[in-house]
């Protein structure tokens, strides 16, 4: 307990945060300093490393939705040894040692989320198990951030718009922090922190992932090719469109438990559709579901100044290409533009949440997760 003591009085703490998304293609390790908390906190990146999943691995990942409890169990001990290797070649990387750092953050993986229904409160299941990380690494784990904010009948996400806040708020403009992992979630960043909304807008690259890796035997899209290639099959994205999820209010969150291969299983079952035009179709029902998101829940609301993209997604340049063509006038930047890399924001955005954890402050924000109150998030594991 001294050692946590000590770290509560740092005026400034060295954190790594770990992030594993929904699109399982391997771990993003962000070691930064973090000076103050609360609205004064200041952050910067000192190093940032991704650690790919082998192809195996990763296939193991992805079949857990479906798992046998042996599978998750032992899942939940080999992710906490992948998640350690991230960290330690993350400091191998920077001119510091593990001796000076402070904490690590650790979102884990998602095996399962289920939002909270009327008079029933979700459930959600993150694992990579931290007593391994923290072994390993003789550091304290923050982590399982998720579940304080459904235990106060929250969706427990997304979290990040604490963090995006911290980042990116700046007076007098309204920012959208558009974050396209393997679900796509937006937080509107405001000049108060009261008036912040964050909400998944649905897919971001897990349809399109899932399918190339289904036809094509590949992870992923690389520059978005296979799409530019193929023809879009307006039928079928006006009915993708049309999906009841699309029209729920926030505060809402969703999961591959919806937008995975069942979804794609349907898709294939109604009219069989070139690969190519597959990928084209779900390519472009991440950008126009984005924009129906905005059209319904935001841009009535706020005038937004402009669009930072972020996540996997935003290195796909025809996804881009369309956001930019279906969001004119308003300009759409990628993270680097302000100095932080599109694959270590989520990263970054944990390891400020420990920050606060670590500070004793809460970190969720009810207007956004739907909880009834603001707690302290994550757990903390010692060495």
């Amino acid at each position: 307990m001294k050692r946590l003591i000590d770290i509560y009085y740092k005026p400034s703490r060295l954190i790594i945060g770990l992030m594993s998304g929904t699109s399982y293609d391997g771990v993003d390790a962000a070691l930064v300093r973090i000076s103050g908390s609360g609205l004064k906190t200041m952050v910067k990146l000192l190093c940032h490393h991704h650690l790919v999943y082998p192809s195996s691995f990763r296939s193991r990942i992805a079949s857990l939705l479906d798992g046998r409890p042996p599978d998750i169990c032992r899942m939940n001990f080999e992710l906490g040894d992948f998640f350690s290797k991230a960290a330690l070649a993350c400091i191998n990387r920077s001119d510091l040692n593990m001796a000076q750092v402070d904490a690590i953050a650790s979102h884990g993986q998602t095996v399962y989320h289920i939002p909270p229904e009327l008079n029933r409160r979700g459930a959600t299941l993150q694992i990579g198990e931290p007593a391994v990380i923290a072994h390993r690494t003789g550091l304290p784990v923050i982590s399982d951030f998720r579940t304080a904010d459904i235990a106060r009948n929250g969706h427990g996400a997304p979290l990040v718009p604490y963090a995006d806040y911290i980042l990116f708020r700046r007076k007098g403009m309204v920012r959208a922090v558009q974050n396209i992992g393997g679900i796509a979630n937006v937080t509107v960043v405001t000049p108060a922190i009261e008036d912040v909304i964050a909400f998944d807008t649905g897919p971001g690259i897990c349809l399109i992932d899932e399918a190339m890796n289904l036809l094509f035997k590949k992870p992923f899209d690389k520059n978005g090719l296979i799409a530019k290639s193929g023809r879009v099959d307006t039928a079928i994205l006006k009915e993708l469109l049309s999906h009841p999820y699309f029209s729920k209010k926030p505060p809402k969150s969703t999961g591959r438990e919806v937008f995975g291969r069942d979804l794609l299983h349907g898709i294939s079952q109604k009219k069989r559709l070139r690969p190519e035009d597959l990928i084209a179709t779900l390519t472009h029902l991440t950008a126009h579901s984005i924009k129906l998101s905005y059209e319904r829940y935001i841009l009535r609301q706020y005038n937004i100044h402009e669009i930072i993209i972020a996540g996997g997604g935003s290195r796909n340049p025809y996804l881009v290409s369309i956001l930019k063509e279906v969001f004119k006038p308003i300009e759409i930047k990628p993270s680097e533009a302000y100095g932080i890399p599109s694959q270590a924001k989520e990263a970054m955005s944990f390891a400020i949440l420990a920050n606060e954890t670590l500070s004793g402050n809460p970190s969720n924000l009810p207007r956004v997760t739907g909880a009834t109150g603001r707690v302290i998030l994550g757990k903390i594991t010692l060495p």
